[in-house]
């Protein structure tokens, strides 16, 4: 089956950022302790993952693998999938580096060649999550899912998606509609096409793959944050408005 033309788009983005960004502060996400999003919210606040000491953890786009790191480091037994060989070739040097060594996989995580029910969690931050087309990549992490098994993801907020505009920083009024969302591409800094679904859709298709969902955290950037010194995001305005969703769900069926 042939992939669908916003993996390749996807990809060839994630390998030029990896350039000019990731694969340089990949070291520093590797040395931190498990935190969420472009501000960094605290796991061990938080408590988004179940207790996943000795568990099978799966991360669907996992880029450079840092937050598959973090997790390992809890106990877990972690694999980490991501479609872009730049990004896994940082991984790579990174676990080298840490020695910390987890199966790296390159596969799109809407269609990932492992076996059904082989992972009690799946982890995604701002990988599948947004990258991936939800009404793909959902019944994927159900499938790879054992009945009772938790999926933890983190993703825009809806509100900094109908805020965002096309040069920069959400503003403070709505820019697009929430009827129909869906699929955005964006030219700039570079061509790339994302996924987002507003609440209400979002939580269809989590429930019509046996979902139940157990959280959602709306995080804000905490005071004395600073804009992040490369994504397109507005310290002001996310002390202000929710810029990150991170939810959970568990798996009831399949």
């Amino acid at each position: 089956m042939s992939e669908p033309e916003y993996v390749a788009v996807n990809r060839a983005n994630w390998t030029r950022a990896n350039a000019e960004y990731t694969d340089t502060q990949a070291e520093r996400a590797w040395a931190r302790d498990l935190t969420w999003g472009m501000w960094n919210a605290r796991e061990d606040e938080l408590h988004a993952l179940p207790d996943v000491d000795g568990k099978d953890v799966i991360e669907l786009g996992c880029g450079t693998a840092y937050i598959a790191a973090q997790i390992a480091r809890l106990g877990a037994r972690v694999t980490g999938v991501d479609v872009t060989p730049a990004q896994l070739d940082t991984a790579r040097r990174m676990q080298k580096q840490f020695v910390l060594e987890f199966p790296l996989l390159e596969a799109n995580a809407e269609d990932v060649p492992l076996p059904d029910a082989s992972f009690d969690v799946v982890v995604s931050e701002y990988g599948a999550s947004i990258w991936c087309d939800p009404y793909r990549w959902i019944p994927e992490a159900a499938r790879l899912l054992r009945p009772g098994g938790h999926l933890v993801f983190l993703r825009n907020s809806t509100l900094s998606v109908l805020c965002a505009t096309n040069e920069g920083p959400p503003a403070e009024t709505l820019q697009r509609a929430q009827r129909g969302l869906y699929k955005l591409e964006w030219f700039e800094p570079a061509h790339e096409i994302e996924f987002q679904l507003g609440h209400g859709d979002l939580i269809g298709v989590l429930r019509l793959n046996g979902f139940e969902i157990e959280a959602l955290w709306e995080l804000y950037a905490p005071e004395g944050a600073d804009d992040h010194e490369y994504y397109n995001s507005n310290a002001a305005w996310a002390k202000r408005w929710p810029a990150e969703e991170l939810w959970r769900a568990r798996l009831q069926h399949r």
